[in-house]
């Protein structure tokens, strides 16, 4: 087992706080809203020696990653393995520059994404079921895109706000007055983003509020965004992001609706499997990665199966302290020993 060192982005949203607590150090007044831990090359993962990961073992498939939201992030989807094969072959075909912050595709690869909490995590995930959304809507009194969505449909609907097709104000109105967590919401998005669609989209959207332990799958098409808290995230090893809204960033409203899923998802929590004493599996369908979660109460061996990464976010595993990461090469064994927390991660 190699120790490594993880890199930090200081994004604007980012908590001040989580993260310099999880890794032992005293807040600096700038915010860290993410904690790198794999081959990216914008922001890789070191030996203690100061040798980038990347130089040892190779690029990794996925990325490993602490994430902690003190403002929402944008409203957002991603691409699968066809649309993100055709899109890079486009934008390459046109000439635009990778560094370009209008290109959206800068790989050949889709992003699944699994968030775990680690924190109480507020996040939108999937639209709900549309007669939920319905109803929602016409107890906000937001007659007129409830009937919008009942005689036209979903696809219809969102399609409709986002070409402005849609006078959104009236919604807007209606949510200030109401006491609902998505009214809430609706309201607190138009304060920071005045005029944008994607602020009336989200009541289209599953309002989660995660536990720890509890998690997101985010697949191809998922139209998402994190509001709050901190977790481990796992990814496919992508910067392939379609924004919709609730951003400074580049939007491309007709490529979101192109690539976006419009199958409602019921439930979008994610709860692991326990699969021996204490080691936890989250299911993630066709993704390139593996997350399990070790909830240490004794001696636990483990033997990697592949390229792996280890983290420690609770206590003392004894090899590995709270706050450390490590890379385990396949077929090195290690015994964690509690009580502790470990997330591992590996090659799906």
């Amino acid at each position: 087992m190699r120790a490594i060192r993880g890199f930090v982005q200081h994004y604007e949203w980012g908590d001040r706080e989580a993260i310099p607590h999880l890794l032992g150090l005293p807040p600096d007044g700038r915010p860290w809203a993410e904690w790198w831990l794999g081959t990216h090359h914008a922001g890789p993962a070191t030996l203690l020696g100061g040798q980038p990961l990347a130089d040892s073992i190779g690029e990794l498939p996925f990325m490993l990653k602490v994430l902690s939201a003190a403002e929402p992030l944008s409203l957002q989807t991603h691409p699968d393995n066809p649309t993100a094969h055709a899109g890079f072959a486009r934008e390459e075909a046109l000439g635009i520059s990778l560094t370009d912050l209008h290109r959206i595709y800068r790989d050949p690869y889709a992003k699944p994404e699994l968030l775990c909490a680690l924190t109480p995590f507020d996040a939108i995930s999937g639209f709900r079921p549309i007669m939920a959304t319905e109803a929602l809507l016409e107890g906000l009194g937001a007659n007129h895109l409830a009937s919008l969505l009942h005689d036209r449909g979903l696809a219809h609907t969102i399609t409709a706000l986002y070409r402005g097709e849609v006078d959104i104000a009236p919604v807007v109105q209606a949510c200030a007055t109401h006491s609902s967590a998505e009214a809430r919401l609706v309201s607190d998005l138009n304060r920071l983003y005045p005029g944008d669609p994607s602020v009336v989209v989200t009541l289209f959207l599953n309002r989660v509020a995660l536990q720890p332990g509890d998690a997101l799958f985010l697949g191809p098409g998922n139209l998402h965004a994190y509001l709050h808290g901190t977790g481990v995230e796992v990814m496919g090893a992508s910067d392939n992001v379609v924004r919709g809204g609730l951003t400074v960033k580049h939007v491309d409203v007709e490529e979101l609706l192109r690539i976006l899923s419009f199958e409602p998802v019921p439930n979008p929590v994610v709860r692991p499997v326990e699969v021996d004493p204490g080691c936890w599996r989250y299911p993630t369908p066709e993704a390139p990665f593996e997350l399990w979660r070790f909830d240490v109460a004794g001696p636990l061996p483990h033997l990697a199966t592949g390229h792996e990464l280890v983290v420690c976010t609770a206590g003392d595993a004894g090899p590995l302290h709270h706050g450390e990461a490590a890379y385990l090469s396949p077929g090195e064994s290690v015994v964690f020993e509690g009580p502790s927390t470990v997330f591992r991660v590996r090659a799906g």
